[in-house]
């Protein structure tokens, strides 16, 4: 088993596929007819974005670090070198719903920001982040 895509809903594809390819690395790898609308696929290394024309409006406008109503996704992540560059370099372009924040106490150097795409998903970039040094066999996580 591995990580396939993600559908989003857009309200304008072209604008949304404009964010993820010019900020995210993204590529367009497929475009799919389906009668009078298309469905295109974006593509980075082993991940796609599928990106779906809207026919409703957002019932959750992303805010924060993403809507906590069961059934939406919070938001996608992405990692970074540098979010104070991808910052910088967006400018304007860069709606973010929260921080920059850091969590040192938990991973050193874990910085990160959530930001809005053109259609109000969240969208969280991080720099640092490292996975646990967890030993095969551990317990789970129980919560």
């Amino acid at each position: 088993m591995h990580w396939s895509h993600v559908g989003l809903n857009c309200r304008d594809q072209r604008r949304t596929e404009e964010f993820y390819t010019r900020w995210f690395g993204f590529h367009r790898a497929r475009v799919v007819p389906v009668g009078d609308r298309q469905i295109v696929f974006l593509r980075q290394g082993d991940a796609y974005l599928e990106l779906f024309p809207a026919r409703e409006e957002r019932a959750v406008p992303g805010r924060d670090d993403g809507p906590t109503a069961p059934g939406a996704v919070r938001h996608i992540a992405f990692q970074t070198d540098s979010v104070d560059e991808l910052l910088a370099a967006m400018g304007d372009a860069a709606d973010v719903t929260l921080g920059p924040l850091g969590f040192d106490d938990v991973v050193p150097g874990w910085r990160t920001v959530w930001l809005r795409d053109p259609d109000g998903v969240v969208v969280e970039v991080g720099q640092g982040f490292q996975d646990d040094h967890i030993q095969e066999g551990d317990a789970p996580l129980h919560v």
